[in-house]
Formats: C-alpha cells, sequence, structure tokens
C-alpha cells in the first residue's frame, strides 16, 4: 500500500484520544466500556517516519551479543516461495528493553500493556554537546530547556535522546566508540534526568540512538534501573530523530509480542 493510501486510510478512521493517555487510564479501559459513551476526535496524519535501524549481520552489536543469522530454509526455486530462519539476540537492532530486561518482577515484553505503545513523542537535542565531548549525557538541564519551550513533558510520554549518534551506525568500531581499555564512549541519559521523567513527570518509556540508554562508561546502568524496574521501557538504537518534531508527533512501538521476552527488535514509527 503507498503512503498516500496508508493515510488516507487513517484519516478516514476516528480515534478515541483516551488509548493514548495510558497513565490515566484503568486497567481494563482500553478492552472495556462502550464506544458510544466515549468523545471521538479524526485522526489527521500528514507525516509518517520510521525511527528503525535496518537490521542485518553487519549492524553493530553490544559487546558480547551476537549478530543477526539468516538462514534460508525454502527458495523460489526448490520450493516455490522464500522463507528463512532467523537467529537473533533479543537486544539487536532497533529494539524495545521491556522492563523484565533489568527487573524479575517487571512486564516481559509480551506483558506491556497496548495502551503504553501508543504514546506522546518528545526530542531532547544534545547533538552539540556530544561534538565535544561524546560521554556528555541528557541532563536535568536539558529536561527543563525543553520543558521552557515546549511545555511540560507529557503524561505517558516517550522522550528520545537524538545525539545524531546515528551516523556512526555504518561502523562498528565508530558506533562503539571503545578506548584501548575497552571502555565504549557513546552519550544516554543520566540517572538523575531517567529519575525524574518516571517519578516526576511519570514518562512512559525512553529512547536513544545509541548503543544504550546509559551512556557509554556507565558501570552501574543508572537509566536502566531507573526506568526499567519501574515498568517503563527503553528504546536503543533509534535512527532519524532529526525528521521528527521536538514535540507533536505520537510514537508507535511495534514491540513483538514474544512470551517471557527481556525485549525484542522492534519497528518504531513517529507520525503527525
Amino acid at each position: 500500500m503507498c503512503l498516500a493510501a496508508t493515510l488516507e486510510m487513517f484519516r478516514s478512521q476516528r480515534l478515541s484520544p483516551e488509548p493514548l493517555s495510558w497513565m490515566a487510564m484503568g486497567p481494563t479501559a482500553v478492552a472495556g466500556g462502550s464506544p458510544a459513551n466515549r468523545k471521538t476526535r479524526p485522526l489527521r496524519l500528514s507525516h509518517v517516519v520510521d525511527l528503525t535501524q535496518t537490521l542485518s549481520p553487519k549492524f553493530p552489536s553490544w559487546p558480547g551479543y551476537p549478530s543477526i543469522e539468516v538462514r534460508n530454509t525454502h527458495n523460489y526455486a526448490r520450493d516455490g516461495f522464500l522463507a528463512n530462519a532467523w537467529h537473533v539476540h533479543e537486544h539487536s537492532g532497533t529494539h524495545v528493553d521491556a522492563p523484565l530486561h533489568f527487573s524479575a518482577q517487571g512486564w516481559s515484553a509480551a506483558e506491556i500493556p497496548q495502551e503504553s505503545l501508543v504514546v506522546p513523542a518528545v526530542v531532547i537535542d544534545i547533538r552539540g554537546r556530544v561534538r565535544r565531548d561524546p560521554d556528555t549525557q541528557v541532563r536535568m538541564e536539558d529536561i527543563r530547556a525543553w520543558e521552557k519551550k515546549h511545555g511540560r513533558v507529557p503524561r505517558g510520554a516517550a522522550v528520545l535522546m537524538w545525539s545524531g549518534w546515528e551516523r556512526r551506525a555504518g561502523d562498528q568500531a565508530a558506533y562503539r566508540n571503545m578506548d584501548n581499555q575497552g571502555i565504549m564512549h557513546f552519550p544516554g541519559f543520566s540517572r538523575e534526568a531517567a529519575e525524574f521523567l518516571v517519578k516526576e513527570r511519570t514518562a512512559g518509556g525512553v529512547g536513544v540512538d545509541t548503543l544504550s540508554l546509559d551512556y557509554g562508561p556507565s558501570t552501574n546502568f543508572g537509566a536502566h534501573f531507573a526506568v526499567l524496574p519501574a515498568n517503563r521501557w527503553g528504546i536503543e538504537n533509534l535512527a532519524n530523530l532529526g525528521r521528527i518534531p521536538p514535540k507533536g508527533a505520537t510514537l508507535f512501538v511495534g514491540v513483538p509480542r514474544v512470551q517471557g521476552a527481556s525485549g525484542g527488535p522492534s519497528r518504531i514509527l513517529a507520525v503527525w
């Protein structure tokens, strides 16, 4: 289906606004209730941007994690159709970290509520500092500066770090940016900022255009521990954050529904 037809299909639908405000809802609000009792508004879209990196055996991986392997099992000449078998690590390419990744009591990928996967997107631009210091982090002052310009971070939002690091994704050594001691250097969220977003702004999740929610030298994974055990999710290895507005887009998080999974490669779309 072409983009124009897809957009026309979305425009023709009517969407209840309540599912997009997932934190204000009860656990059965999406599945239950009478549609006739809900006010609706047209879902009007003019842009759809894919924030997903293409996953291949060459895409950079976290040290110790295997790259995806694709093995052909059926082909046109022999079988009349094409099919492949994948061997893929949960945390490969553009992927979601489910709460279970850092909390034994957290939701698995399959358990993340559907209403928390369609959320407002907030983009925080730290590219200027990254050019000078690859180990910089999203700090409280970045959030305050964003709110001064755009208003309070929306309840349930996905707060996305735009560092410009994706330009290195074609080169694993540059993307990991590892020094002679084996320490990686790239930006991420500070624990303080991550905790503030979860506790004070009720963010639904955070995302980065790097290998990790935490900055490269981290050994305590403070941002992960601030976000995931609170039953929020993270997204790593995002792309195209410069193509969406700092405020006003809606994020669709296509996490795979795999039982017991701590995450998984995901298709991430922004629309507005």
